[in-house]
């Protein structure tokens, strides 16, 4: 397989991320954040810093910048904008912008505003909040309860009072950040009126549009350049703070501005993964057929209530089958930074709780998990007429217990010191696509050009790019050069939700398809070589019935440099025919010290249905970064809140991440099924299944070594050190 295009730019050093752009005259901007968790602002007294060494400008909501909350997205909301008012809903928020001559100019004076607030009671505790919940509003174009009952049911509590075996428990997730590797960060230059800007995001258009309406300007007039991204995964989703600060303050300034978050600032300016409490209720017949289940979620959302992790919709509303289903979700406004998408929002949380009480009710009934998964597979989502398009989720469970050498009811076993368990879970995350648009050209040297806006933060879409384009054109990779993560280049829509591939590569078809066909009519067009003949194009070539010529030399003889034709991809008819989802099964071995309590995970294995595989090499990569997620979430990363609001673990010297001591050899199987009905690349996404269902099976197989259920992630030593 192609290794990663951009591979060896990254790492040497020569890939140019944002910070990595500068110009003649730049200032540096440095962000300032409350230190109350809710109330007013009341003044900012500036004096000092305005008179401090190198100090050009310092805005406040007093002395604001020309931002303007730009129209809302249809996919991500309302954009908030910084310094438009003197709210402050949380412990973090940026309330100023201090312009240097240098970073440490700028750091050292915005040390020197002084904030006086208006104090208000704040609320910050998730569980004193779960008594002023709110229905969430609609999500995933469902409403915030959904009941299906049979036809002789009258309640879900009849089918729980009925059923031999009930599991009935309560589950917790905790507050999680992206931690990216690069900060949120910004480079922005004005030239005649035109505003460039360098930063990291998951959509170039869409933050160019964003950044226009914040500023009154045409979006023609902005250019967003993004070629590299050190991580995103829904973090870089919408303009940051500094992109928004950095652009303005260089229009005002009439120089270039470049800008960042520091890594403190990153855990509280951005936004998280929610926090949930997900009460999950099994009802089942003695052979383990489902007869009814109940899953109640409660998530964390900021005081804007702009986002609601969707726990129960996500999981309990399409796995299993069951003829009664009951699944509601709330959301728990509190005085914390936003919350939003984070990899497999609502499917990574909500299946630690739905898989984790699944391997509860196997072991309630003595039956294996796998069996009691199998015996309850879904043909398309519960009270849904629409089945699922292509689903092959046994054979990941019957290839996963082959290479994992998984035996009915596995038992944990002893080794020294160590309790061994093993864990199983079940991952799902549905298949979806984005509009996307791209351009190809074909140029006369005999390369071709496949470009399109969006991003690559990691995932291998340049690689895709040049495949899909290659085998679209009839070319060799290597004569393909694919673009990203520039603004004017054709919208790609967002790189998220596992849909690049999906968007992009069809797009792609559907653009050679119209530059092949301008191609052959010109190739035979009065003047041309095959003037009034019929011809066809194959293998980079025009071909009539008595003669063959290359693409490029056709361009050349009619004089032209190049030639060119756009393709766009959205989503049709095809969402009334199917359901459509990616499926895998999860396996992992665990050892836990039965002296000092310490877990370790100490075998992976993830076995992945996501239709047609582009690039395997790059595939499994991006599936064993996602499960790396999934341990990180299980036994390391909690952001906790100190009574004040304040982030206790908001830095990396105690928001735990695992490294490379903490992760064992993970082994990646796929089951390649091309699903031409979901599009017509026949692949579905993969970068966000990979982490879901891991923190349950790896809960799953602490219960296995050590008989103790912990129901809350992460899991940590004191939960583990029993008699």
């Amino acid at each position: 397989m192609t290794d990663r295009l951009d591979a060896p730019l990254k790492v040497t050093g020569r890939a140019k991320y944002a910070m990595d752009h500068n110009f003649p005259g730049m200032a540096y901007g440095y962000v300032v954040v409350s230190t109350v968790a809710h109330g007013q602002v009341e003044s900012m007294d500036s004096d000092a810093a305005k008179k401090a060494p190198g100090v050009l400008a310092v805005y406040t909501p007093f002395d604001r910048l020309d931002l303007r909350t730009p129209p809302v997205s249809p996919i991500m909301g309302e954009t908030w904008v910084p310094l438009r008012n003197t709210d402050v809903d949380y412990y973090g928020q940026p309330i100023g912008f201090v312009v240097a001559e240098s970073f440490e100019q700028a750091r050292d004076a915005a040390m020197l505003v002084d904030v006086t607030y208006d104090e208000k009671p704040a609320l910050v505790s998730f569980d004193e909040g779960l008594a002023s919940a709110e229905d969430a509003p609609e999500s995933r174009g469902n409403p915030p309860q959904i009941e299906v009952l049979a036809d002789d049911v009258e309640s879900i509590e009849d089918v729980f009072a009925a059923a031999p075996f009930v599991v009935d428990h309560a589950y917790r997730t905790a507050t999680q950040n992206h931690a990216a590797m690069e900060p949120h960060s910004a480079v922005a230059v004005w030239d005649d009126g035109e505003l460039t800007v360098y930063t990291g995001n998951q959509g170039s258009n869409l933050i160019a549009m964003e950044l226009a309406g914040a500023l009154a300007l045409d979006v023609s007039a902005v250019h967003v350049i993004n070629p590299y991204v050190g991580g995103a995964f829904g973090g870089k989703g919408r303009t940051s703070t500094p992109a928004f600060l950095a652009a303005a303050a260089a229009k005002e300034l009439g120089r270039p501005v470049k800008a960042a978050l520091t890594r403190e600032q990153v855990f509280t300016a951005t936004a998280t993964r929610a926090a949930t409490l997900q009460k999950v209720t099994i009802g089942a017949d003695a052979d383990g057929t489902i007869l009814g289940l109940r899953h109640d979620s409660w998530s964390s959302t900021a005081m804007d209530r702009s986002f609601v992790e969707p726990t129960s919709h996500g999981t309990s509303r399409e796995w299993y089958a069951t003829k009664n289903l009951s699944i509601s979700q709330k959301m728990v406004p509190l005085n914390i930074p936003p919350t939003t998408f984070m990899r497999a929002p609502g499917e990574a949380p909500g299946s630690f709780a739905l898989e984790s009480a699944m391997d509860e009710l196997a072991v309630a009934l003595g039956m294996d998990p796998i069996e009691l998964r199998v015996r309850n597979s879904s043909l398309a989502p519960p009270g849904k007429d629409l089945q699922w398009s292509s689903k092959h989720l046994d054979e990941c469970f019957a290839v996963g217990a082959r290479e994992f050498g998984w035996s009915p009811r596995p038992q944990g076993r002893v080794d020294g010191d160590w309790l061994v368990g093993v864990g199983m879970a079940t991952a799902m995350f549905p298949a979806l696509r984005f509009p996307a648009t791209v351009g190809i050209t074909l140029n006369a040297d005999g390369t071709a050009e496949v470009a399109t806006s969006g991003a690559d933060p990691g995932t291998g879409l340049l690689n895709v790019m040049s495949s899909v384009g290659a085998e679209s054109l009839d070319l060799v990779p290597s004569r393909i050069t694919p673009r990203l993560g520039d603004s004017k280049l054709p919208p790609g829509g967002m790189s998220g939700g596992s849909t690049a591939t999906a968007s992009v590569g069809t797009a792609i078809m559907l653009a050679a398809s119209e530059v092949l066909d301008a191609l052959l009519a010109l190739a035979s067009a009065p003047g041309a070589p095959f003037a009034g003949q019929e011809v066809t194009y194959a293998d980079g070539h025009i071909h009539s019935d008595t003669d063959t010529m290359p693409f490029g030399s056709l361009l050349r003889a009619v004089g032209r440099d190049s030639l060119s034709a756009t393709g766009s991809s959205a989503p049709g008819e095809e969402l009334t025919k199917h359901s459509f989802s990616s499926f895998g099964a999860q396996f992992c071995e665990v050892r836990v010290h039965r002296l000092t309590g310490e877990a370790r995970v100490s075998r992976l294995l993830g076995v992945f249905d996501g239709g047609r595989i582009i690039n395997d090499k790059l595939a499994r990569s991006q599936i064993k970064g996602g499960m790396i997620w999934g341990v990180s979430a299980a036994l390391h990363e909690a952001l906790e809140l100190d009574t004040w609001g304040r982030f206790a673990t908001g830095d990396f010297a105690s928001y735990l991440l695992p490294v490379n001591a903490d992760i064992p050899d993970i082994d990646v199987h796929f089951v390649q099924y091309p699903d031409t009905f979901h599009n017509a690349v026949g692949a579905r996404g993969i970068g966000e299944i990979a982490t879901v269902g891991v923190a349950a099976a790896i809960a799953n197989a602490i219960y296995n070594a050590t008989g103790v259920r912990v129901r809350h992630i992460p899991i940590m030593v004191e939960d583990l050190l029993v008699d």
